[in-house]
């Protein structure tokens, strides 16, 4: 059995729908199945087992001799979410929870962290264990992300095997419930789609131009990509980023959703609001050195064919991975 977290959501269900392509059907899928809008994400999967989240500790406790691999990526993902006892329970005390377990059943493990544990990117944007104590995340939920980060680097007692991945700007199908969460993508394709028009935050900085603000945007295909290949690796664990490597402008993320829908390019610019204008990231792009080193060595999508295999195969439908 394969249990994986936060399967309803948008990152766990792509994986749990790859799995099955790659002829992995013995899932347990855990999450809060009380949420009606997530359903789809779940449509077509085989699977052995739905466990309710706050049962899977002790689901585990009565299963675990059946369970090969954890995936960990259930979480509070809500940027504007401000209440830290939210963040500590579903973030960090239950990420203990699963550690603790994996480490007493001998499971091996991968976690979700978040490339918003590198803040303003005062450090850069290098998976080095020696910065995570000194990262200064923008908000709780980043925050959450790298005490559970810290937490993990200190512990004496670990699974035999472990990894946390550093998911930088992921964009794709099953996103569509996360509301003002979902990428700039999603947000993109529904505004054009509605408007005839995108609309794109006025850079505030005189040495970047309007729309020339960077992200490192990968594709959840190819996340899942990788999640699979460390299931089978198995071998140097530790904080992985998980980007492309290769920062791109959302100028050239609104240019290439407009060319995917075959609409004619209007772009607008609006100022950046003033209550985020002096968090504002003008630039993230992960370093993925530690990836490749450990052998992963496919090609990731650039952003024109992710972009396009997303727009075409999946918003202008309306399916989502598995449909």
């Amino acid at each position: 059995m394969i249990a994986i977290t936060g399967a309803a959501g948008f990152i766990g269900s792509a994986l749990a729908h790859y799995l099955n392509e790659q002829f992995y059907n013995d899932l347990v899928l855990v999450d809060d199945f009380s949420r009606a809008d997530k359903g789809r994400n779940l449509a077509g999967l085989k699977f052995t087992a739905l466990v309710p989240r706050d049962e899977f500790s002790r689901w585990l406790d009565a299963n675990h001799r059946l369970v090969q691999f954890v995936f960990h990526l259930g979480a509070r993902t809500d940027t504007a979410e401000f209440n830290k006892d939210v963040f500590d329970r579903l973030n960090l005390n239950y990420s203990k929870m699963v550690w603790a377990r994996c480490v007493q059943y001998g499971l091996p493990l991968v976690y979700a962290s978040s490339a918003a544990t590198y803040g303003m990117g005062e450090y850069g944007y290098r998976d080095d264990h020696a910065i995570v104590p000194l990262l200064k995340p923008l908000n709780p939920y980043g925050e959450s992300k790298n005490e559970f980060d810290k937490w993990a680097l200190s512990q004496k007692e670990t699974p035999y095997f472990w990894a946390g991945f550093k998911f930088f700007n992921v964009y794709g199908p099953n996103e569509y419930h996360k509301g003002r969460m979902a990428s700039v993508v999603f947000h993109a394709f529904r505004q054009i789609r509605d408007t005839g028009k995108m609309k794109l935050f006025r850079s505030h900085r005189e040495d970047i131009r309007d729309g020339e603000q960077k992200r490192d945007f990968v594709y959840v295909r190819d996340v899942v990509r990788v999640l699979f290949y460390y299931m089978h690796h198995r071998k140097d664990s530790g904080i992985y980023n998980l980007g492309t490597g290769n920062a791109r402008s959302f100028l050239d993320l609104a240019r290439n959703v407009f060319r995917a829908m075959g609409k004619e390019e209007v772009i607008e610019f609006i100022d950046t609001p003033a209550d985020i204008r002096d968090k504002y990231q003008y630039f993230t792009e992960a370093d993925i050195s530690k990836l490749r080193k450990a052998g992963y060595a496919d090609a990731f999508f650039s952003l024109e064919e992710g972009i396009f295999d997303y727009v075409t195969r999946f918003l202008m439908p309306d399916k989502c991975y598995g449909e």
